[in-house]
């Protein structure tokens, strides 16, 4: 199954994608203020275009696993997202993704890709282990 990852934020948003398989995940580019229509529009357009089958939202849980403002927020946008999108929309424990994409050195811009990508990787290892298809 291919899926596309996002890593929200509300200026810049990573975007990745999986293979076909649903094995391996690549980032693909960053969406600037996606919670607008405009930015909902752009990720609708780059699923579409990717042939996507799920879209994935890291949600950024504390590490005590509690939701604070920005994951409501993110939770306010996957709503928005559901709504323009018929594909099946889900969150995922974002934890770390930001913190490995640092530690790969990336450029700002590109490292919210980067950290979508480590996302849509955990989601994709989690989702093989815990459901195999």
């Amino acid at each position: 199954m291919k899926v596309l990852a996002l890593d929200y934020g509300s200026a810049r948003t990573g975007v990745a994608v999986s293979d076909p398989t649903g094995t391996v995940a690549r980032p693909l580019e960053v969406v600037e203020r996606a919670g607008t229509d405009a930015g909902l529009a752009r990720i609708v357009e780059l699923a579409r275009a990717e042939g996507v089958e799920r879209i994935v939202v890291g949600l950024p849980v504390t590490l005590r696993g509690e939701r604070g403002a920005q994951a409501e927020e993110t939770e306010r946008f996957v709503e928005r997202l559901r709504a323009a999108t018929d594909l099946p929309v889900e969150s995922f424990d974002e934890r770390f993704t930001t913190a490995l994409a640092r530690r790969a050195g990336e450029t700002r811009a590109a490292e919210d890709a980067v950290a979508a990508a480590h996302l849509l990787t955990s989601y994709l290892q989690w989702k093989a282990s815990a459901h195999p298809a």
